[in-house]
């Protein structure tokens, strides 16, 4: 009898201690460590969350002590009680800002009643979607708390082990410690900052770690409005040269590191001229005895001309021992008339945009475009109200970390750009492919590699039998030897119909603006060609470009503006 009583006791303690939950702690914090395809990340970084029954706290932890001082510390709460999150983001200058959000605007969660142990803890799994991602959460009540790494995709009434993301990305808690009463602190903080909506705050944190420098801001370039004979220390003051088409600033921009990557941003609008003008965003090298800064102080011949063999001279298309041409940064095309003649034209069921934007990629340039440069910004026109434009070079950081590695020794020779800028005051035309090749001498040093040429064309001669309207083959030739071959085509312009409020209409509904060009569409920018040339020995050699140039028609002629340059690192 005894035996048995002893036996009865001994079952009930081991049921109790099997029954018995965990214990229920004030505050929990634990780390996660995210995982994709089965591997950690290689940085190490992790999240940490900080629960208590009422709210939670999570931040990420970066191993790296060199972070960019420019990058904000943010950090997500959930307020349980009622019912509540806030993203907050703290600055390195101490200002801090937040975004609210409700319960109820998170993704709705569905139980699945699958249940697994997850560090010793029993998980329910609960699963939701997220812009067509499939979502899968697990979570245990046993320790008391609620608390998520990832509360965008959903708030379950626990604490969250691991999230689940498409099958393949992991966030998986690998600790979980229980805090004593003396180690616990508020979760939520004292100081929330400024409060906005989602929108602006992410807008905040990104703006903060992009460096902007405002070249120009909606200035007139139109004929019959000069200011020049600007001198080298007059620095963020626009001058505006060839009867006011173009307008040039000395700027300061910021030396950054490598791996920056760098865009051009150019908004354009009508401020009278109701057609298509060819524009270009440019930069003056002053790398040599001569640059493009005394044709515009003094006159398009006092710089050094190519001779071709119709027996004109272009002056300031081709780089000498003694000059370098222009550095085009980005081509572009205004549209027909675009916001001085929206309310002016009426079409049926179409809507103008009322300015163009042209955004385009031009890391290529990074070497050249760092400390201080000449800017500047052609548009061709005969109007005195013209355009308006604003320009912005916006430079962004390619990791978050501050670079530890030296900076890389680059080599940039412009070869050419026969864009006349200075149209206005009688620079000619790209006309130089009637009987002959467009000639460039190159003289290579030791040490260079990774060559690669960037490459601008576009044809024009703007009626049926001129070159904006026929397919051209473009011929590089380095050495006598065809280096590439392009034929500058775009078929798409109709795409762009809603930015040409004064483009002509034909009998059968084509608009002027939808017509196929060499290369262009009137609101659009020209994508340079990116060809490499790895075999570039050091030493001289010549380039060429070959194109056959449409014979004139009456008093219309065709022409091309292409520009180049070569772009390398030292060994």
């Amino acid at each position: 009898m005894n035996k048995i009583f002893l036996f009865l006791i001994l079952s009930i303690f081991a049921f109790q201690s099997i029954a018995a939950p965990k214990k229920i702690s004030e505050a929990v914090e634990v780390t996660f460590q995210a995982v994709v395809n089965g591997k950690s990340r290689p940085d190490g970084q992790k999240t940490k969350l900080l629960c208590s029954p009422e709210a939670s706290r999570s931040w990420t932890e970066n191993n790296s002590k060199k972070l960019l001082p420019v990058i904000a510390k943010e950090t997500s709460y959930i307020d349980f009680a009622a019912k509540n999150t806030f993203q907050l983001a703290r600055f390195s200058d101490g200002k801090v800002i937040h975004t609210p959000l409700a319960f109820s605007e998170y993704p709705a969660l569905a139980e699945t009643g699958e249940t697994a142990v997850i560090l010793g803890y029993n998980c329910k799994k609960v699963k939701t979607s997220l812009r067509s991602n499939s979502i899968e959460i697990w979570y245990t009540t046993e320790l008391g708390v609620k608390g998520t790494p990832a509360m965008a995709y959903g708030i379950p009434d626990g604490l969250v082990l691991k999230v689940v993301r498409n099958g393949n990305y992991e966030i998986s808690a690998t600790e979980v410690k229980l805090l004593k009463s003396k180690e616990t602190e508020p979760v939520l903080p004292a100081e929330m900052g400024e409060s906005m909506d989602a929108p602006l705050y992410k807008h905040r944190i990104t703006e903060s770690l992009i460096t902007t420098v405002n070249v120009f801001t909606n200035e007139q370039i139109s004929f019959g409005n000069e200011i020049t004979n600007p001198t080298d220390t007059e620095s963020e003051k626009t001058f505006k040269y060839s009867s006011g088409t173009v307008i040039l600033k000395k700027v300061k921009l910021p030396v950054v590191p490598d791996d920056t990557q760098l865009f051009a941003e150019l908004y354009q609008h009508s401020s009278g001229d109701a057609y298509d003008r060819t524009g270009s965003v440019f930069m003056i090298p002053r790398d040599k005895e001569q640059s493009f800064l005394d044709g515009l102080r003094n006159g398009t011949k006092t710089m050094p001309a190519f001779q071709a063999r119709n027996g004109k001279s272009y002056h300031g298309v081709v780089a000498t021992e003694s000059f370098s041409p222009l550095v085009e940064i980005m081509r572009f095309f205004t549209s027909f008339g675009i916001g001085q003649f929206n309310d002016k034209v009426k079409v049926y069921g179409q809507q103008w945009e009322d300015s163009t934007l042209y955004k385009q990629d031009v890391t290529e340039l990074l070497p050249v475009l760092q400390g201080e440069c000449w800017i500047g910004v052609f548009i061709g026109n005969y109007d005195k109200g013209g355009h308006r434009a604003s320009l912005k070079l916006k430079y962004y950081p390619g990791s978050m970390e501050v670079a530890d590695k030296p900076a890389k020794k680059y080599w940039t020779m412009p070869l050419f750009n026969t864009l006349n800028v200075l149209e206005m005051s009688g620079q000619e035309y790209g006309t130089m492919f009637e009987n002959d090749s467009l000639k460039v001498d190159v003289t290579v040093p030791e040490g260079v590699k990774n060559v690669q040429m960037r490459y601008i064309t576009t044809g024009h001669g703007g009626w049926g039998g001129g070159d904006e309207f026929n397919q051209k083959q473009n011929t590089i030739l380095l050495d006598g030897k065809v280096l590439f071959q392009f034929t500058p085509w775009r078929n798409d312009c109709a795409t762009f119909r809603k930015y040409n409020p004064a483009s002509g209409n034909f009998w059968n509904g084509v608009t002027s603006s939808d017509y196929s060009r060499s290369g262009w569409c009137p609101g659009t920018a020209t994508n340079p060609v990116f060809y490499p040339v790895p075999d570039l020995t050091p030493g001289k050699h010549q380039i060429k470009v070959a194109i056959p140039l449409g014979k004139n028609e009456g008093g219309s002629f065709s022409s091309w503006n292409v520009s180049g340059i070569l772009t390398g690192e030292y060994e």
